[in-house]
C-alpha cells in the first residue's frame, strides 16, 4: 500500500483593476494577516458564506457549497465553516467580518447581479470600510456581452475601491477580491468560472489525502477498537460511515484522511487488522 501526493496545477491570469492608496493596501494587508496568524504555517482554512434569502425560504436549492468544499480539498485548503445569511446589510457585514478574521479566505455567493436586493457589494464594501464605484474594467468586460448598458446592469459593476476582479468566462460580469474575501456569483455554472479564474492566485497548502475501506461491518461492531486507533493516530483523521445494502444489509465505508503519507499508511494497516480481528471473533 502506497500514497502519493497529487498536484493540481493552473495557470496564473492575474490582472489588477484599480490602483490603491499606501494606507488602505497597508489595512488590507493587515487584516489578512490578523486572519493568517494564529494558522499553521502549512494549514489553509476557509469559510463559505451564501448570501441570499431565496437559499433560507428553501425556494432555490444550493448546489455551490459541495463544489466549492471538493474543490478547496483538491487544491490544498480546509474548509471550516459554512454560514447562510439573508439579503440584509447588517448580517452579511457582521459574517464577513467574523469569518475573515477566522480564516484565510472567505468564499461568498450570491448578491452581485442587477436588482435592488443584490447588495452583497455594498455590504463588503462597508464590512472592510472602503467606498463603492464602478470599476472601469468591470464595466468594460460586461458591455463586451451587454453594448446596452443601462442603470440596473451597471450595478454589476461596481465593487469596493481597490478591488481585484474575478473574471468569468460565462458572462462576463465580473466578482472581486478585497482583502482575503472573495465574491462570486450564485449561479452555478458562473461561479465555477470564477473559482477557476480566482484559484492561481490563491494561498494553498499541502493537499489532504485520504483512503477508503469497505468494512464489511456494522458500526457497532467496530466502535470500540475504531476509537482506540484513532487514539492512537491523533493526526489521521477517520470517519465512519454508514450504509445500507440490500443485499448485505447495514454495512460501513471508512474513510482515513491525512496529509502525512506515511502516518496514513500506517493508520489504514492497523484498520485493515483491527478489521481482520473483528470478523474473526464474530465468525466464532
Amino acid at each position: 500500500m502506497a500514497f502519493g501526493r497529487q498536484s493540481l496545477a493552473r495557470g496564473r491570469d492575474r490582472r489588477s483593476n484599480a490602483a490603491v492608496s499606501m494606507p488602505r493596501r497597508r489595512r488590507l494587508e493587515e487584516d489578512v494577516n490578523e486572519a493568517t496568524a494564529t494558522e499553521s504555517n502549512d494549514i489553509v482554512t476557509a469559510a463559505i458564506l451564501v448570501i441570499g434569502d431565496e437559499i433560507l425560504s428553501g425556494r432555490t436549492k444550493d448546489r455551490n457549497i459541495g463544489y466549492i468544499a471538493e474543490y478547496l480539498t483538491d487544491i490544498g485548503i480546509d474548509l471550516r465553516e459554512v454560514r447562510v445569511v439573508p439579503d440584509v446589510e447588517a448580517e452579511i457585514v457582521a459574517a464577513v467580518n467574523a469569518l475573515r478574521a477566522r480564516y484565510t479566505h472567505v468564499f461568498t455567493t450570491g448578491g452581485i447581479g442587477p436588482t435592488h436586493d443584490d447588495i452583497t457589494a455594498e455590504s463588503i464594501a462597508k464590512a472592510f470600510g472602503l467606498p463603492i464605484e464602478v470599476n472601469e474594467r468591470a464595466r468594460a468586460l460586461l458591455m463586451e456581452r451587454i453594448p446596452q448598458m443601462n442603470e440596473a446592469r451597471l450595478r454589476m459593476a461596481r465593487m469596493p475601491v481597490g478591488a481585484e476582479l474575478i473574471e468569468n468566462a460565462v458572462s462576463r460580469a465580473p466578482g472581486f477580491s478585497i482583502g482575503n474575501v472573495h465574491v462570486m456569483a450564485g449561479v452555478p455554472a458562473i461561479m465555477q468560472a470564477m473559482l477557476d479564474a480566482l484559484t492561481p492566485r490563491l494561498k494553498t497548502g499541502p493537499r489532504v489525502l485520504s483512503h477508503s475501506i469497505a468494512a464489511g461491518l456494522k458500526e457497532g461492531d467496530i466502535g470500540a477498537p475504531l476509537g482506540a486507533i484513532q487514539a492512537e493516530f491523533p493526526d489521521v483523521k477517520i470517519g465512519s460511515y454508514p450504509t445500507f445494502d440490500e443485499k448485505a444489509g447495514f454495512t460501513t465505508t471508512l474513510v482515513l484522511r491525512s496529509r502525512d503519507p506515511a502516518r496514513l499508511e500506517a493508520a489504514a494497516e492497523a484498520v485493515d487488522a483491527m478489521l481482520a480481528d473483528v470478523r474473526a471473533a464474530l465468525r466464532h
